[in-house]
């Protein structure tokens, strides 16, 4: 079984560095301004024959209650008590600072077991740091450099030492429990990566925060609270599903200072990574121009689409339904009958029904459509409406159709005289393929290839 370890510490001491070289990837956002984490964030990593959960968390500084600082303790204080072990970091180039002393007092209280990190140390300047760590009652610092990959081998060792407490019992369970499916089922065994996207301050936060049932994001009035994107998991009706929640998407114009820079690049990479995207919405200003271009990334790259319209029990429900049904009637037609759903994430209200969404639109995402009725609707759609001479004055003949791949649904048509078929028809094809086989609300890509010609030879 993985060992969760949890690193913590105070603002700007090399804990984010740390995670991105543990898990192999820069997840989280490095930057030398203090206080860039904000929520925790795990990954996986393999350190030689370990198996680790890591969980990033936001640095410690004292906070009268209700205040921002306050609420990212809270969620560091969460990560300590649901981990394995906790990496305790300090800079030893800076040496022990009061807020060092603080909370290793607290990390004491936790009753589980410590390494103890003096980071940055690159050169012997660092010394006196590492001696004046011995008063935090940690134990013995370990001489360590996360950015220059020292001291990674004192490291194993002592997680070593932990992982080998653990029950064998719960090691075989695991094992049981994370085996890959191999049967039919496999589609609903899989975590579905489902991606929490929209503007700042529409409650992506507070919807994941209630679709869990916990405080596991941290949420507030302020905007831009979220800066990395953050993995949850979720188990509903025998369905797991990975939630990311991102950080909001300002209008590229107003997207100001590297840490925001960052974070937009951090959410577009979970958006491409995920397989389903929820876009939540404000009922108050429901798809302006910034939520038309996020859901137009999101068709266009070939990911299923879920809109939530957020906040319903204080909206003027009749007069946003209208205004939401004429907008993706008229501005986002990719896609025809994306689902939307209605939703109070602060009152907990409709999330089943969004979650119903999100299966739904995943599994027409996934579908295969058999060569035997496919080819069949082919020749009925052209019977009734058959194609149009082409850009030449050459009658075009549409041979047949075979699906390439899922995810999203995409066919190849062969025809003798491909380059002359008008977009008109293809979109024709299109939105009667989509209502035949029940492929609404999702993207579908239709290429035209041109046949083989047997007697060119």
């Amino acid at each position: 079984m993985a060992l969760k370890i949890a690193i913590v510490g105070r603002p700007n001491v090399g804990k984010s560095t740390l995670f991105n070289r543990l898990v192999g990837k820069k997840l989280a956002l490095v930057h030398d301004l203090p206080g860039v984490t904000r929520d925790r964030k795990e990954g996986t990593a393999k350190l030689k024959d370990l198996d680790l959960v890591i969980v990033d968390t936001a640095g410690y500084e004292e906070a009268t209650a209700g205040k921002m600082e306050q609420r990212m303790w809270l969620q560091t204080k969460r990560a300590i008590d649901e981990s394995d072990a906790v990496l305790f970091l300090f800079d030893a180039r800076s040496g022990i600072q009061a807020y060092d002393e603080h909370f290793a007092d607290l990390v004491r209280k936790s009753k589980k077991p410590v390494i103890l990190l003096a980071n940055k140390c690159e050169g012997r300047a660092q010394e006196h740091g590492i001696f004046e760590a011995f008063k935090l009652g940690l134990g013995s610092p370990i001489i360590f450099s996360a950015e220059h990959s020292i001291g990674f081998d004192e490291l194993y060792m002592s997680l070593k030492e932990i992982s080998e407490q653990k029950s064998t019992l719960e090691d075989n369970l695991d094992t049981i429990n994370n085996e890959e499916e191999t049967d039919i089922e496999t589609l609903k065994k899989k975590p579905i990566q489902v991606a929490i996207v929209g503007r700042p301050n529409v409650g992506k936060s507070t919807l994941v925060n209630a679709l869990l049932n916990d405080e596991r994001m941290l949420t507030g009035p302020e905007a831009g609270l979220t800066r990395d994107a953050i993995t949850s998991r979720l188990e509903w009706k025998d369905w797991k599903i990975n939630l990311v929640d991102t950080a909001g998407l300002r209008k590229q114009a107003k997207i100001t200072g590297a840490i925001e820079k960052m974070s937009v690049e951090s959410t577009l990479y979970a958006t491409n990574m995920a397989q389903v995207v929820i876009l939540v919405l404000d009922a108050d200003a429901v798809l302006d121009k910034q939520d038309l271009t996020i859901a137009r990334k999101v068709l266009d790259e070939g990911r299923a689409l879920v809109i939530a319209v957020n906040k319903w029990d204080i909206a003027d429900k009749q007069e946003t339904l209208q205004k939401l049904n004429d907008k993706l009637a008229t501005s986002l037609t990719q896609a025809e009958g994306v689902p939307t759903v209605t939703i109070s994430a602060l009152k907990k209200k409709g999330l089943d029904k969004l979650l119903s969404a999100v299966i739904k639109v995943y599994e027409r995402w996934n579908v295969r459509i058999p060569t035997a009725p496919l080819n069949k609707w082919f020749r009925d759609v052209q019977d009734q409406n058959p194609a149009p001479l082409g850009k030449n004055k050459r009658r075009i003949k549409l041979k047949y159709i075979t699906q390439a791949k899922t995810r999203p649904p995409s066919f190849y048509i062969f025809s003798s005289n491909p380059e002359g078929l008008p977009d008109s028809y293809l979109r024709y094809l299109t939105n009667q393929l989509r209502d035949t086989f029940n492929l609404r609300g999702i993207p579908i890509r239709i290429n035209v290839r041109k046949a083989d010609n047997p007697y060119a030879e």
